[in-house]
């Protein structure tokens, strides 16, 4: 599904190099957790899937179900059925929640050649979706993200990756300021969308989030790459020693 190969990426005010040659292969129906220090490119990967300016790929290819997807726009990646759930969710004012899930799947669907969802149909599934998510109307109402709890704006942005319903989910430290019941609710929506088609890509500082989103392989990032790959039992060690030993060359 999603195969990156020696991918090399610097930033591009700084002329600083980030990801060092990171090779990586995801699999549809697959959970793949990267963990590793602050500054290991843990994010930065994230941001360079998605298409976030400030990055210059310098070397490396990443490709979605066989398409070439660095060269896309980043509404080009989406409509191809990528999905970043963000660290801290931003807020948009003005626009309503509802408005803005509505506007979203129905533009990947028409960049898709798909018709467009009905309003009738749309309220239906997103009032059946937020049901599950335990999200109430009045959040449905109110603007994007908008006076929302940590919480709620994690929450939000899963139901916006159920009604998307993209091939590649990738959840940015999605843990990050969740107390425990909130992170146990949305890692309960995340698994909801686990399917034989869909591949999920969680990276996390972590091992607490991974007892609720169970990874079928877990990475480890040091220094721009990849230097370790395990079960999930690899999560557990770095929860019981660190992450010094398992950098490259411990």
């Amino acid at each position: 599904m999603l195969e990156i190969k020696n991918l090399h990426v610097k930033l591009e005010d700084e002329d600083k190099a980030i990801l060092k040659g990171v090779d990586l292969t995801v699999e549809a129906g697959k959970v793949h957790a990267i963990m590793g220090p602050n500054g290991s490119g843990k994010s930065t990967l994230s941001y360079v899937l998605s298409g976030r300016d400030g990055y210059e790929v310098t070397d490396g290819s990443a490709t979605l179900l066989g398409e070439d997807i660095l060269d896309m726009e980043p509404e080009e990646r989406a409509a191809a059925g990528m999905f970043l759930a963000f660290q801290y969710p931003v807020e948009i004012p003005g626009v309503g929640n509802m408005t803005f899930l509505r506007s979203a799947v129905n533009a990947q669907r028409k960049a898709r050649g798909e018709e467009e969802m009905s309003s009738t149909e749309f309220l239906k599934v997103i009032r059946e979706k937020a049901k599950d998510l335990q999200i109430d109307q009045d959040m449905l109402k109110r603007p994007v993200n908008v006076g929302f709890s940590g919480g709620e704006k994690k929450r939000n942005e899963i139901l916006q990756m159920a009604m998307l319903e993209p091939k590649l989910c990738i959840l940015d430290e999605t843990d990050s300021g969740l107390d425990v019941d909130a992170m146990k609710l949305v890692s309960e929506g995340v698994n909801a969308l686990r399917s034989p088609d869909r591949g999920f890509l969680v990276i996390t500082h972590y091992q607490r989030l991974l007892d609720h989103i169970k990874p079928d392989v877990v990475h480890i990032m040091s220094d721009g790459k990849i230097v370790k790959t395990g079960g999930p039992e690899l999560a557990m060690e770095v929860e019981t020693h660190g992450y010094q030993d398992l950098k490259e060359g411990a």
